[in-house]
């Protein structure tokens, strides 16, 4: 079921989506050479305690899911790009990272993530984070009432195929709220005009991430970390944002942190 937020619901959902920008942004800075993907759960896990928030991943059990997720954050490493389980890893140079994170802050959802890359960067890998970071840019801008869903997915295909990127929609965007993943979902390919229609008090996390020279996934064995089929690497990017009838709110932007 698709639900509609009243203004001061969307605004309730604003410590949530702060909360999830500063830890992603702390996460970010944090995240080094060397740094164990242990050591950033365990970091997420202890800035969700003392913030009073609740976790929306360690009992998270869908169908795709091998078994309860177990962790709070994922942390998705060069050829794997969605779901990454923190495993005993140390980063190496040269490492493309995603970090997708969500929380519950007084009973509200928000989701985000990033792609970097730690120490020396490959040029193809930061062109890879450039055109998802882009796409996510050209997805809020297509958040507005009164356009439909199949314009958010269009745009975020424009980006893409330009840049010479294959699209997986197995796995898009999503309603949020109360849960992380509800209705609708937001393919990453689509057709302007078509689907649902964008209505005020439409709460929407909205995430494109590509693969280098495919668009065919794998699950790892560990049954949660979805890999590219080929081995090439993949970024994501992901915002939760509102629509409102002052157009696209972004509830997990980073910037007031001087981030991007």
């Amino acid at each position: 079921m698709i639900e509609l937020r009243t203004p001061a619901e969307v605004d309730a959902m604003r410590p949530a989506g702060r909360f999830v920008a500063e830890v992603l942004a702390t996460l970010r800075d944090e995240t080094k050479v060397g740094t164990n993907l242990l050591t950033i759960d365990r970091r997420a896990h202890d800035m969700i305690r003392r913030a009073g928030a609740e976790s929306c991943y360690i009992d998270y059990h869908p169908s795709f899911g091998a078994m309860p997720f177990g962790k709070v954050i994922c942390t998705s490493i060069n050829d794997a790009v969605l779901h990454g389980l923190p495993f005993d890893y140390a980063l190496r140079d040269g490492d493309l990272v995603s970090l997708d994170f969500a929380a519950s802050v007084d009973g509200w959802v928000a989701d985000s993530a990033v792609s970097f890359v730690v120490g020396t960067a490959r040029d193809e890998d930061l062109a890879l984070i450039d055109t998802t970071q882009r796409a996510l840019d050209a997805a809020i801008g297509a958040a507005v009432e009164g356009s439909r869903i199949g314009d958010i997915s269009a745009a975020i295909a424009a980006v893409a195929h330009a840049d010479g990127y294959g699209i997986n929609t197995d796995f898009g965007g999503h309603g949020v709220g109360r849960t992380m993943h509800g209705d609708p979902h937001v393919p990453n390919d689509g057709k302007p005009n078509r689907g649902y229609p964008l209505r005020a008090g439409l709460v929407l996390a909205l995430e494109p991430w590509f693969l280098q020279t495919t668009d065919e996934l794998v699950t790892d064995p560990d049954g949660w970390t979805l890999l590219s089929a080929d081995g090439s690497r993949g970024a994501h990017a992901e915002h939760t944002v509102a629509i409102t009838s002052d157009g696209p709110l972004i509830l997990t932007d980073r910037s007031f942190l001087g981030v991007d």
